[in-house]
């Protein structure tokens, strides 16, 4: 791999694992929610995270099977012409 591509792949990776991180600590926030705001409010606040932590798992599985595709294809590349 040559230097270009290894700070491609570097900040796929940084991506991936704060989006990954972020989407943890969203369902973690929204469990939290859910048993420690008053009544009013813990649905609401916690059905918006699980929502918003849902669509960023989703976000992060394409993200994470393209990028997935594209190391399979630098690999790949290297195998053939090295």
């Amino acid at each position: 791999m040559d230097e270009a591509t290894k700070q491609e792949f570097k900040l796929k990776f940084i991506k991936l694992t704060v989006l990954l991180d972020v989407v943890v600590l969203l369902a973690a926030f929204s469990a939290l929610a859910f048993f420690l705001l008053g009544p009013e409010l813990n649905l609401l606040v916690s059905g918006l995270l699980a929502f918003v932590a849902i669509a960023l798992a989703a976000y992060f599985w394409r993200s994470y099977q393209r990028d997935k595709a594209w190391l399979r294809a630098q690999s790949k590349e290297k195998r053939e012409t090295g």
